[in-house]
């Protein structure tokens, strides 16, 4: 299967060049600042460098683009990769100033959703005018048409999802693993309506790339990690993800795929109400969810290992869903 080897080529591209990426970062001390809230995982003394999203965007880019030349959706996967790295260069500036001058916070709020909903915007507009604004629904062969809807409503799930990735993105190897499951599922997918107005054999390559690429980043990434991706590509990975969703126009898989990315951005969203409305009390330990779990005791590898078998598993049914308008 040609979408295995896009996936093998993916991986080794990662194997190869991270070892001199890390070099390369530790050298300028490309090395995020310490933060002394939260979990232990937030204080090593000895932070891993950053940015090791860059190889793997690189990585996808590389393979995606071979393998789609076998195709005829070579445009798509241009779609597709303005939005993965325009949400890229979001999160590099955010990088950019956290590593290099040092700064906790980076980049502002206001510019990292300004530059989101302006890279969303043009991809919308781009899928309105290609695929058009019907959206399929699970387990049927309807659909929803989101009409004069389709536009805002894209916008914000491209914001949503970019800023999900990244705070998922906060134990050693957990982004990596569950896109690794992700990646398989919406390559599956796109594989199984090939043929269908709905196929698309470039977002299935792509979607295989960024398998490979997550599993080559997890041999360093893995706890204890060597490298993290940052902002650069955990951002990178949600605007891939949202993407392939909206050129097969199926964003509900969205749910079900990117499940623990989604609870990651509900549980901030909830612990923030809850905050304010109960003046000061907590509605967990620490949000994200899986900073929760870190602080009630569980392991990196205990909530790798949990999240990734949640994702199987939602991954399995998000296939399931999908049956019905296979050709």
């Amino acid at each position: 299967m040609l979408e295995a080897l896009c996936a093998l080529l993916a991986l080794i591209l990662v194997a190869l060049l991270m070892p001199g990426f890390i070099r390369f970062v530790k050298s300028r001390n490309m090395i995020q600042p310490g933060y002394d809230l939260g979990p232990d995982s937030f204080r090593k003394q000895e932070k891993p460098p950053n940015m090791g999203g860059l190889i793997i965007a690189l990585a996808v880019v590389a393979a995606g683009l071979l393998f789609t030349q076998l195709s005829q959706g070579t445009g798509h996967a241009l779609m597709l990769f303005l939005l993965a790295l325009g949400a890229l260069f979001v999160g590099f500036a955010d990088d950019y100033i956290k590593n290099i001058k040092q700064d906790h916070e980076g980049l502002k709020p206001r510019y990292k959703i300004i530059g989101q909903v302006a890279i969303g915007l043009i991809f919308s507009v781009l899928c309105l005018n290609t695929v058009g604004t019907a959206i399929h629904l699970p387990f049927s062969n309807d659909y929803l048409d989101l009409g004069l809807f389709y536009l805002p409503l894209m916008v914000l799930l491209i914001v949503f999802m970019t800023n999900s990735a990244n705070l998922q993105d906060g134990v050693d190897g957990l982004l990596s693993s569950v896109s690794a499951v992700g990646g398989i599922a919406f390559g599956v997918i796109a594989m199984l309506i090939d043929g269908d107005s709905l196929g698309d054999p470039a977002v299935s390559y792509i979607c295989f790339a960024l398998t490979g690429a997550c599993i080559g980043f997890l041999f360093y990434n893995q706890p204890p990690a060597r490298i993290y991706m940052g902002d650069t590509g955990s951002m990178f990975i949600g605007g891939v993800f949202v993407g392939a969703a909206m050129l097969l126009r199926l964003q509900l898989w969205l749910i079900p795929i990117c499940f623990t990315m989604i609870a990651s951005s509900l549980s901030v969203i909830a612990q923030r109400l809850y905050f304010k409305a109960t003046k000061g009390k907590r509605l967990i330990r620490m949000s994200p969810v899986h900073h929760h779990f870190e602080m009630v005791g569980w392991s990196a590898v205990k909530i790798n290992q949990r999240y990734v078998i949640l994702t199987v598993v939602l991954s399995l049914v998000a296939i399931l869903a999908a049956l019905p308008f296979r050709p």
